[in-house]
This record gives C-alpha cells, structure tokens and sequence, in this order.
C-alpha cells in the first residue's frame, strides 16, 4: 500500500515515538543522571533514567534503542523488547515508548550532553531521585524471563496529577 494510502489524519490522535533501555547486571541496572538540557534547568535534572531517546526518521525502534545507547553511554548490548506503553501527555500528540533490556554490556562507559551514567545496585535504587516511571518499568522487566511476551500498557496522569502505568 503506497503511503498516500495510509489514511494519515491530522485531526486523529498522534504519538512521538521514542525508546527507552534498562542495561541489568545481575546485581545492578545502568541509570544516566540527567543533566541540564542546553545550560536550563528542567523537572528532570539531577533525575536517574534508562537511556534513551526519540526514533528518527528512517530508524526501527531497535535500531533507535542500540544508538541511544551508544550515544548515551558509549556501551553496546543484546537488546530485546520488553514491552510498549503509551504515554498519555494530555495533549493532541502522546508518546509511544518502546523498552527494552539491554544485557552483556560491553565498551567502555562515558558521559554525554544527555548526562552522567552510573551502575546502580538493586537494593540501593530507593535512595536515588528517579524519574518517576523507572521504579515501575524496572520492576516489572527484572520479573520478566526469557522468552516472556513483551507487555503493553499506557501511563497517564490522574485527576489528583499522579502518575498511573496500567498494563494491559
């Protein structure tokens, strides 16, 4: 089907595609300490996240997930798809976000514009500011076994402004 077929409609509800990457050790995940974004200051700065970023035009999320890593950390891994969630920002565009575990990390660890990265123990991860979703996401990928269906699932904020993450 040629894309003038695809029915595209402006007036239908759109989402930003990005990817997001939980690297595990047995006893650890790989975090990023975000930094100021252009010399500001943002809700996210000095925040703990995965890795990740938007996909580009001409990219799959893989694809997307394995530069953002690089980009990010300066490490490459096995990636696979853990799941999908879409991120319901109340406005007329969302987000879709594609996790994924990275495992048998290699290279050598190195900062970026985007932050600081940082091998952070398990039982520590409480004591961080992460961004709000993470504790969520990483708890439900460290349960996950090989070969497990990847899981969907939307976030939204509540009418008291709090986070919700439903799977489906």
């Amino acid at each position: 089907m040629p894309s003038s077929d695809q029915k595209i409609n402006i007036d239908r509800y759109q989402v930003i595609p990005r990817v997001l990457i939980f690297a595990l050790r047995p006893d650890a995940v790989l975090l990023i300490r975000l930094l100021p974004r252009n010399g500001k200051t943002t809700d996210w700065t000095g925040r703990y996240n995965g890795p990740g970023g938007h996909v580009e035009r001409g990219e799959d999320p893989l694809y997307a997930a394995r530069r953002e890593l690089a980009e990010e950390t300066g490490l490459k891994a096995d990636l696979s798809l853990c799941g999908t969630i879409i991120v319901d920002t109340a406005q007329v565009v969302g987000v879709a976000l594609f996790i994924f575990r990275a495992e048998n990390a290699s290279g050598e660890l190195a900062a970026s514009p985007e932050g600081v990265p940082e091998w952070i123990q398990f039982d520590r991860i409480g004591a961080y500011p992460l961004v709000e979703d993470v504790a969520i996401f990483l708890e439900r990928i460290r349960r996950m076994k090989t070969g497990d269906v990847p899981f969907v699932g939307r976030s939204f904020y509540d009418e008291n402004d709090r986070l919700t993450v439903r799977f489906g």
